[in-house]
């Protein structure tokens, strides 16, 4: 038996003691009651609290905004679930107020290490007057079918630079703590390609780009204690009935664990104040307590394969200082990085990533000029403290949002996008006895246009060896995920137009040839596809 099966199985166990404590306490805290008001009453009811809090398990917390202030307008929020994969949603906090062309898109990448995105509402809360804010949402691994595939940091940055495009561009992007490296690392990634959507600015936050700088208790367990034990150690199957069953993951409570380890002595104080607080009827304190455990008790698994690769690529090996990461096939290349503008913002207590380890970013990114590098180190304030809380709002936030303003557009007016040609001007000769030839159409908008033929119901009359011009996104196709992708990029599909102009026999031969099963009909991607090769046109 797995420590997760002894873990869900003690937990079973402690749900009659759970709904014990609950009735007592509520019984204790019954204004009939003549005990209520007495000392041993309030201890008994305090005391029953805190063993049902310590004992719960906790679910994903909501985010809670409903409201912002915009131009000193309170305006209602909604949040919309505006791009999906298996693993992640990206949310949008959608501001019921007229278009402000002005502000800027934020892409926020949340930490996928164990807490949920919530943790980020402060973050969230402070960005909506001044931005439209979108945020990764990422998914409990136990809640995902191990029918949707592996999920690992190559995964990671793929999401990141699809939903990149989707945003389009004049996007700016945060990373916070352990995004910081998937989310330099896509940049780059990007720059290589010469993407017409890499993002106008990046801030990254507390994150671990150079571990070797200042390392912290965690980097030197990572250290000390190498991959294999990791993998032989805190790797689990998630048990039967979670929707992931079978699933490898690093689970949450084991997390939780290692987190409540590091400040064991705070929190048993914490604890302690809270019962206390209770007991005195200070339902201020009280309320804040249960506020900040409800949401850092909250914790999710993380698939057994984006985990080793992070402790290994980030922690071990430290590949992206070093210049041996790789995406897949390509290098992570940061002196490839010269239109997105890098903002650092570190904190000089912060005892999870030490200082100057987010710096280092800076002198990876040899190509980008230095007027588009900028560094802030917050005096007085911990990790938690660099993207939540006072200072964050009174100081860090306005840099960020100064610096996201003053990179408005980047260099996108010297990208080269594919196809975007302007109109040729006639040549001489031709002006008097002939009209100027009309601009060249884009390679999305020209393909499908063709008439089918013949030769048009032959698979490879489609396919392509490489890209013509920069490869379109396939995973913003719903149904189309990294792997799929991949796949399709193999077989020499690169472009939305390639899809959208398939014919019946193509779609049974590409259908038989990477057996997708009847997906290409089930999720509508010839629609689909030719709605976004005209948007790309």
């Amino acid at each position: 038996m797995s420590y997760y099966q002894l873990y869900e199985m003690n937990h079973a166990v402690m749900g009659p003691v759970r709904a014990a404590a609950d009735m007592t306490r509520l019984y204790f805290q019954n204004p009939l009651n003549p005990l209520t008001h007495t000392q041993i009453g309030k201890s008994v009811a305090a005391g029953c609290e805190v063993l049902e809090r310590m004992t719960r398990r906790y679910g994903k917390p909501e985010f809670g905004l409903n409201e912002t202030t915009v131009g000193g307008v309170h305006v209602p929020v909604r949040e919309n679930v505006v791009w999906q994969r298996p693993f992640c949603d990206l949310v949008h906090f959608e501001r019921a107020t007229s278009a402000r062309p002005k502000d800027p898109k934020i892409l926020i990448v949340a930490p996928m290490s164990g807490h949920y995105a919530t943790l980020l509402r402060g973050t969230v809360e402070t960005l909506l007057p001044s931005a439209e804010v979108f945020i990764t949402d990422w998914i409990d691994a136990r809640m995902v079918s191990i029918q949707e595939g592996d999920f690992d940091l190559d995964d990671y940055i793929d999401y990141i630079i699809s939903m990149l495009h989707f945003l389009g561009p004049d996007t700016h992007v945060i990373g916070v703590c352990q995004p910081s490296v998937p989310v330099l690392a896509a940049v780059a990634v990007m720059e290589g390609r010469d993407d017409p959507y890499v993002p106008s600015t990046m801030t990254l936050m507390g994150g671990p780009i150079d571990t070797r700088v200042a390392p912290t208790a965690v980097n030197d367990l990572a250290m000390s204690k190498g991959i294999d034990w990791f993998r032989n150690n805190v790797i689990m199957t998630v048990p039967f009935p979670h929707p992931g069953f079978m699933r490898k993951v690093y689970p949450g409570f084991l997390q939780l664990t290692g987190f409540m380890s590091m400040n064991l002595d705070r929190h048993m104080t914490a604890h302690r104040d809270f019962f206390q607080h209770l007991v005195d009827g200070d339902g201020d304190n009280a309320e804040k307590h249960r506020d900040f455990y409800d949401e850092y008790l909250a914790v999710m698994d993380l698939t057994a394969e984006f985990y080793l690769q992070t402790v290994e690529t980030v922690f071990i090996e430290h590949s992206l200082p070093m210049g041996t990461m790789m995406h897949g096939s390509t290098p992570v290349d940061c002196s490839k990085i010269r239109r997105t503008a890098l903002l650092t913002v570190e904190g000089e207590k912060d005892d999870i990533t030490g200082r100057g380890q987010t710096k280092a970013a800076h002198a990876l990114c040899t190509n980008l000029s230095d007027d588009m590098k900028a560094h802030y180190e917050q005096p007085r304030v911990g990790h938690y403290g660099v993207f939540n809380g006072s200072r964050w709002r009174a100081e860090i936030a306005p840099r960020v949002l100064d610096f996201i303003r003053s990179n408005r557009g980047g260099d996108m007016k010297n990208v080269s996008r594919p196809a975007q040609a302007k109109p040729a001007a006639p040549k001489p000769a031709q002006a008097k006895s002939e009209p100027a030839k009309p601009a060249a159409k884009s390679s999305a908008a020209k393909k499908p246009a063709k008439k089918p033929s013949a030769k048009t119901d032959d698979l490879t009359a489609i396919l392509l060896s490489k890209p013509d011009g920069v490869a379109d996104d396939l995973k913003a196709i719903t149904g189309v995920g990294p792997k799929l992708e991949s796949a399709l990029n193999e077989a020499g599909i690169f472009h939305y137009w390639q899809i959208a102009g398939l014919t019946d026999k193509q779609i049974e031969s590409l259908d038989a040839k990477l057996d997708f099963r009847g997906r290409i009909a089930r999720d509508n991607w010839i629609d689909q596809a030719r709605k976004l090769s005209e948007a790309v046109g």
